[in-house]
């Protein structure tokens, strides 16, 4: 080959190697300038499947009470969330985080699906299914959340702390409203119903959140594919590898420390869904009433969950707000176990509803701050940590709707008190470990 022929291979393969790191590159430059919009779309994404899926959730063990199918059907459901959340790390990075999503919807339009002729041949199943795609959902949800904010910090130059909590208050804030929004299409479509309404007002229900589910998958669709797999991130060849990673943050002593609040978050939530909705709302206002008192409940918990986002900065700042919340639901267990009793008359009514708001801030809390601290302390193992904090949040979830049919609800407010006590304990014990090893940027 001429000397000149060679320069001119030499250049165009040259040109061929740069090609890939340019559009690499771009690529890169154009998911952070997309993050917002993504996070936009995600956020919508969620608030139309999860407006049906809670108000769905609030109604059954007051709807479909034959046998407890209900709080049972939720018991299988959370239990089988747990076990699939063991592998649901694995499988997010084998799908990608935005296929995990899309796939993540398909059951709970099932589980939707599923209450328009609900008994244990359609429930049971549904359920089991449900607790596969929750999984990964949620596994996506953290993951993709996690890199579209950490993108957008390190390509605007912005600390990563404050961008974390507010991507994540921007989430959980159109989160929680989904309580607001499928609470109040419940209460306006059974408003005129006993023990549920009637069966075409409940079909009618379902209908309208199989609409909305629909929305919500499309939805998914639209966002950008965003898996951030930099050369920290492990590929796993072998079963015994994907294993390993999957444990790797049960080895750090900050996962052992935070997985209490963990816990704790997921028995608090199933407190609301079957207890409170149950045991406290149905006796004062009917069943008609529980749209109302969670509608209330979710928009404390969309208010909070804005604030506590905005106001994140690090570790000592969510150790305030923490606080804040775990002193809140505090004294909403001490008033119910030593002074609450039903009353009659228009402030028995508002007490349900003050209970709700109360409690809503506390979630707002525990799953901003949750979500941020994980991102920040486990960002090289992002979705493991996501997948532990699944694990722990619907085991006890399943706790709350197994044990709910047969014990009281003093029982269960003891039990509610003790685990608080033990997990705000825990966490207060983790910002002095973190605080010493300095691991936490702020």
């Amino acid at each position: 080959m001429a000397p000149a022929e060679a320069e001119l291979a030499a250049a165009a393969g040259d040109d061929e190697e740069a090609a890939p790191l340019v559009s690499t590159g771009a690529r890169r430059a154009a998911a952070a300038a997309g993050a917002p919009r993504d996070v936009h779309v995600l956020s919508l994404a969620f608030l139309f499947v999860f407006l049906a899926y809670h108000a769905a959730q609030n109604l059954q063990s007051t709807v479909n009470t034959d046998e407890n199918l209900g709080s049972m059907s939720l018991g299988v459901l959370y239990t089988s969330f747990t076990a699939f959340s063991a592998v649901g790390s694995a499988v997010v990075r084998w799908m990608g985080s935005k296929r995990a999503l899309v796939v993540g919807t398909s059951g709970y339009l099932l589980f939707i699906a599923a209450n328009l002729a609900p008994s244990w041949y359609t429930m049971v199943p549904a359920s089991l299914y449900l607790g596969f795609t929750a999984s990964i959902i949620w596994v996506g949800q953290g993951t993709y959340l996690t890199s579209a904010a950490l993108s957008h910090a390190r390509e605007n130059n912005l600390p990563e702390g404050p961008t974390l909590g507010s991507f994540n208050g921007e989430f959980w804030g159109m989160f929680a409203s989904t309580q607001v929004i499928g609470n109040l299409i419940s209460l306006a479509l059974l408003r005129n119903g006993k023990d549920g309404g009637s069966v075409t007002g409940k079909n009618l229900l379902f209908v309208v959140f199989l609409g909305c589910m629909i929305v919500g998958i499309v939805l998914m669709c639209l966002l950008s594919k965003r898996d951030e797999k930099g050369n920290n991130a492990p590929t796993h060849s072998s079963f015994g590898a994907m294993l390993k990673y999957i444990v790797a943050p049960l080895k750090d002593r900050r996962m052992l420390l935070i997985i209490p609040l963990i816990a704790y978050s997921g028995l608090q939530q199933a407190f609301v869904w079957a207890v409170f909705t149950k045991s406290i709302v149905t006796p004062v206002l009917g069943i008609s009433g529980v749209g109302g008192a969670m509608a209330i409940y979710g928009a404390a918990d969309v208010v909070c969950s804005l604030v506590a986002g905005r106001l994140t900065s690090g570790l000592h700042s969510a150790t305030f707000i923490v606080s804040v919340g775990a002193i809140v639901q505090a004294v909403v267990l001490f008033w119910l176990l030593l002074f609450y009793s039903p009353m009659a008359g228009l402030l028995g009514a508002a007490v349900p509803l003050f209970i709700g708001a109360l409690w809503g801030v506390g979630d707002g809390v525990l799953n901003t701050q949750l979500s941020a601290l994980l991102g920040l302390l486990f960002e090289d193992v992002k979705e493991a940590a996501f997948a532990q904090l699944k694990v722990w949040q619907s085991g006890a979830i399943a706790v709350i709707f197994f044990l709910s049919p047969s014990i009281t609800l003093q029982a269960m407010l003891m039990l509610m008190t003790t685990a608080l006590f033990i997990s705000f304990g825990s966490f207060l014990f983790l910002t002095l470990v973190v605080e010493k090893s300095s691991t936490v940027r702020s």
